[in-house]
């Protein structure tokens, strides 16, 4: 038997239709839809990663079930019949997940809901991240996942990236020694979801909400690192703008919405705020690093095209992602 037959069968999904959901550049794992006689759908997740162990899975189950609990809107994990929120096959890791309502914003081709303004969506971003957020400070895990310097550290990036990048790689090693200096408090740091953008949540087109799915990626970081995310993310609505002043204007009243929404939540403080330079350059690091890995993984050179921008930026001081001009 198969590992996806297997799968099925510890959850219960005999007869069940799968629907094999494409796999997105970068991705790892094997996704399917799940759905029997028009029932509840379900998402079942296969993971084949030598990378990851029982203690990562677990701990990111735990999290997510921690969040589902206490009100955060998320695509729940899925208990097997034996109750276990991860089961093992051999070396392969399955889970089960709820079906997030709604839908993605790119299969709307990036329309929202009809006749409600777009601020309320950018609002509901950082609404809904806010009430992660603060269900974070409260979180104490039983299962331990990665914190932020276990990976992004200088002695793996120097071994991930080519000699041939000496410019990047100086400009990142800067980076890390400012991340070093920053508060790590219960305020500041905690769980994040690390991949907060419109690929990893679905939107419902009847009211608006957002439901979070795909904690893979989960890392304690700073809370600023999902925000600064939904900054590099929240470009694509004004890059094809060509007055760059304007660009920085529709930023601002974006980005301002986006913390309208977080702020309903919980609290950010100015401080930190005031460090979002730095915190997008963290995103950049963390697109930089995957490009690396996954072209590591493939036995493949990285395409210059896909970290172009973000090391650009990077080893010229390059503001706010260009947006304003060079």
């Amino acid at each position: 038997m198969d590992i996806l037959e297997k799968a099925k069968e510890i959850f219960g999904l005999e007869g069940s239709e799968l629907k094999p959901i494409a796999e997105h550049e970068g991705g790892r794992n094997r996704v399917f839809v799940c759905s029997k006689d028009g029932e509840k759908k379900y998402v079942l997740r296969i993971s084949e990663l030598s990378d990851r162990s029982m203690e990562d899975y677990l701990a990111e189950a735990e999290y997510i079930r921690f969040l589902a609990e206490n009100g955060a809107s998320v695509a729940d994990v899925i208990p097997s019949p034996s109750g276990a929120l991860v089961e093992r096959i051999g070396d392969t890791f399955v889970c089960l997940f709820e079906h997030a309502k709604g839908m993605l914003m790119f299969d709307n081709g990036y329309r929202y809901r009809e006749g409600a303004p777009l601020e309320e969506y950018f609002y509901n971003v950082g609404k809904t991240i806010g009430r992660i957020h603060k269900l974070s400070k409260e979180y104490e895990p039983s299962h331990k996942r990665m914190s932020y310097f276990d990976k992004y550290n200088m002695e793996y990036i120097e071994q991930l990236i080519p000699d041939t990048y000496g410019e990047l790689k100086k400009a990142i090693a800067k980076r890390i020694e400012e991340f070093r200096k920053l508060p790590v408090n219960d305020d500041v740091f905690g769980m994040v979801h690390f991949d907060y953008c419109d690929g990893n949540y679905h939107v419902d087109m009847s009211s608006g909400d957002i439901t979070v799915f795909d904690f893979d990626n989960c890392i304690f970081c700073w809370y600023v690192f999902d925000l600064a995310h939904t900054w590099t993310h929240g470009i694509g609505w004004c890059q094809f703008e060509p007055d760059p002043k304007k660009r920085v204007a529709f930023m601002e009243h974006y980005f301002d919405t986006v913390l309208e929404g977080y702020r309903s939540e919980t609290d950010v403080s100015e401080d930190m705020l005031s460090k979002l330079q730095l915190f997008i350059d963290m995103t950049l690091i963390e697109s930089i690093v995957d490009e690396f890995e996954c072209a590591s993984r493939e036995g493949e050179e990285v395409d210059e095209e896909d970290i172009g921008q973000a090391a650009f930026c990077l080893v010229n001081d390059i503001p706010l992602l260009g947006i304003g001009g060079y």
